[in-house]
């Protein structure tokens, strides 16, 4: 899987969970400060993301992941 596919699957995860439009997704959008993330929601995206991509996700390193293109640098690193 490429980057370029695992970019427009974080992007549409995250405007799913966040209930953001995917215009205001950028690779160095902060979910919590930008996209508005709440510590629940924060869950949320893991949990998505690990069902997205059929992968297991070490939880307190997952949540250190604070951008988008951080979520696409570590899915990239787990699917290779």
């Amino acid at each position: 899987m490429d980057r370029d596919e695992i970019r427009r699957r974080v992007t549409k995860v995250v405007c799913r969970v966040l209930d953001v439009d995917e215009g205001m997704i950028e690779p160095g959008s902060h979910f919590v400060f930008d996209l508005g993330a709440e510590s629940t929601q924060s869950v949320e995206l893991v949990a998505a993301f690990e069902g997205e991509f059929d992968i297991e996700m070490d939880e307190d390193e997952a949540l250190t992941i604070q951008t988008v293109g951080g979520a696409v640098d570590y899915i990239a690193k787990c699917v290779e």
